[in-house]
């Protein structure tokens, strides 16, 4: 067997190519020959600490865009967040003193595999890499103040991610995941991917005619209704104790306490 100079960050691996390769060489191991780690004696980080984009959508669900209030949209509604807003598995949400309105966002993030540009709806699959949970944390005042999103989304620890990658060939149907987010044990989303306006390829679809998609981009799809801001009868906001667990069949738990600042 080969011996390799292996990357030490996910962004170098998949820029590397080596992919197919360690996929080879995994398929050809035997049971016996793989090494098992106990997770609980891992400490998880964020998956992707430096990618090149974090490209978000908003009401890319039906039954958040009826919460809301707000009209379909035609086409996909996008943001961006800094990488420096990004946390891993277990790491806490630190809210700023004056933020009084703290919510969170169950999203499926697509991770690119590959550099493209106007990529067609049925290629789109050949440039994903996999998939992983993402909470688009918001400061919902500072978010409806500005009457636009960035500055309210784009808090230091504002986008956990994790807590893994599955690839995308272990994944299914991405347009057919279960999607939670529970605050302190309480479920307050729970919903479906299939429930989305535009379906990751069409998304892919979308940035690639904006955009150049490089490897390791991170693309938020979205989330479904049960967001704090319009609960009934009054919102129910993230206070400093509040546990977070952003869930996704096929990838797992993603959980964050929250701090305040």
């Amino acid at each position: 067997m080969g011996r390799y100079e292996a990357p030490n960050t996910l962004e170098a691996f998949v820029s590397s190519g080596l992919i197919d390769e360690v996929n080879r060489l995994i398929n050809e191991l035997s049971e016996a020959e793989v090494s098992k780690i106990d997770m609980e004696k891992v400490v998880l980080r964020a998956p992707i600490l430096y990618p090149p984009k974090i490209i978000c959508l908003g009401l890319n669900y039906r039954d958040h865009a009826e919460e809301s209030g707000a009209e379909i949209p035609d086409e996909p509604i996008i943001f961006m967040k800094p990488r420096t807003s990004i946390i891993g598995h277990e790491e806490p949400i630190v809210k700023p003193r004056f933020v009084k309105k703290l919510d969170y966002e169950a999203e499926l993030a697509v991770i690119i595999a590959r550099k493209g540009k106007n990529i067609g709806v049925s290629e789109a699959a050949d440039y994903i890499l996999g998939y992983t949970a993402f909470n688009d944390v918001s400061a919902r005042d500072i978010q409806f103040k500005d009457g636009q999103w960035t500055r309210g989304k784009s808090f230091d620890t504002f986008a956990p991610i994790g807590p893994c990658i599955t690839t995308s060939d272990q994944i299914g149907d991405p347009m057919d995941l279960r999607i939670k987010t529970r605050v302190n044990g309480e479920v307050r989303q729970d919903s479906s991917t299939s429930n989305m306006i535009f379906n990751v390829y069409e998304i892919i679809y979308h940035l690639s005619r904006i955009m150049t998609l490089e490897p390791c981009d991170i693309i938020a799809t979205g989330t479904p209704g049960g967001v704090a801001a319009f609960m009934k009868p009054k919102p129910i906001f993230l206070k400093a104790g509040d546990i977070v667990e952003i869930e996704i069949e096929g990838i797992g738990t993603l959980r964050n306490p929250v701090i305040e600042e």
